[in-house]
């Protein structure tokens, strides 16, 4: 895919953080400076950290791509024709917690509220 921009990136992203403001959030009669989209994703991190999470950034394949579909479609075939298939999915079939006995049984006592929330508050 071909860029539409060819100024350095830094440069953009210089431009682009002193653009990107927000309505300042004051009382009518003072003059507060608004807050830069860097800012506001520094203050939304903090918040993040201090209740204890963590960001965690990785690639990932592109699951949208035609080359995609054609390597897994690829790689299931190859696994579906393989002579060991009946025992491979045995093996997968024995350590799959999420239809086993014991995940029925405790999602039977689960809260009514997600477990990553602490706060209370509905989604």
């Amino acid at each position: 895919m071909k860029r539409k921009h060819t100024r350095p990136a830094a440069q953009a992203r210089a431009k682009t953080a002193t653009r990107k403001t927000s309505k300042p959030k004051s009382a009518p009669g003072k003059q507060a400076q608004p807050k830069s989209s860097r800012d506001k994703v520094r203050a939304h991190r903090a918040r993040m950290r201090k209740r204890g999470f963590r960001l965690v950034q990785m690639w990932l394949p592109d699951t949208r791509t035609k080359e995609f579909a054609e390597q897994a479609h690829k790689a299931s075939l190859a696994i579906a024709n393989s002579p060991t298939e009946a025992e491979d999915q045995a093996f997968v079939d024995s350590i799959s917690w999420w239809n086993s006995p014991e995940a029925a049984e405790l999602e039977k006592n689960e809260p009514p509220t997600p477990w990553w929330r602490t706060d209370g508050k509905p989604d």
